[in-house]
C-alpha cells in the first residue's frame, strides 16, 4: 500500500488481495470507499468515520479514487487495474461509497451509498460492519 499522501487521507492500496489478506489476518473485512478528489461528502466519511476508526485500529480501511485512470491497482483477480476499472467493474457511480470485503473480494455486507443523512452515517456504518462482521465469522 501507498502511504496516505497527507493526514487526512486513507490508505491507497496498490494490491487488493494484499490489502484484504491483511483485514483477514485481523479478523475483519476490508472496508473499501470509493471516493472522488474533491467531494465534500467523501471528506466528511473520511474525516468523521474512516479515520478515526482506523487509527483506533476498529477497522482496516483504505481507499481508490473513482476516476483514477493511471495508479496501478492489482485486482482480486491478479490482473492489472486502475480505480476506475475496478469502480466500473463493481458498478460504483457514486461517490462516497464503502465495500465491506472478504479476503476474495466478495461483499460481505450491503454498501454503503452517499452520505444519506449524515446523522444517521456513523450507525448505517456500524450496522453495515457488524453485518460484515457476522458473515466473515460465518465463512461467508
Amino acid at each position: 500500500m501507498t502511504p496516505a499522501a497527507a493526514h487526512d487521507q486513507l490508505p491507497v492500496p496498490t494490491s487488493l488481495p494484499q490489502a484484504a489478506a491483511v483485514a483477514h489476518a485481523r479478523g475483519e473485512p476490508l472496508v473499501l470507499m470509493v471516493t472522488l478528489r474533491g467531494c465534500a461528502f467523501c471528506d466528511v466519511v473520511r474525516r468523521h468515520h474512516l479515520l478515526p476508526m482506523l487509527r483506533r485500529g476498529e477497522v482496516q480501511a483504505v481507499q481508490i479514487d473513482l476516476l483514477d485512470r493511471s495508479t496501478p491497482l492489482e485486482g482480486f483477480d491478479g490482473r492489472r487495474t486502475t480505480g476506475y476499472e475496478q469502480a466500473r467493474a463493481w458498478r460504483v457511480t457514486v461517490a462516497p461509497t464503502l465495500l465491506f470485503l472478504d479476503e476474495r473480494g466478495r461483499e460481505l455486507a450491503e454498501r454503503l451509498e452517499g452520505m444519506g443523512l449524515a446523522e444517521f452515517y456513523g450507525p448505517y456504518l456500524e450496522q453495515r460492519l457488524q453485518q460484515a462482521r457476522q458473515r466473515l465469522r460465518r465463512g461467508g
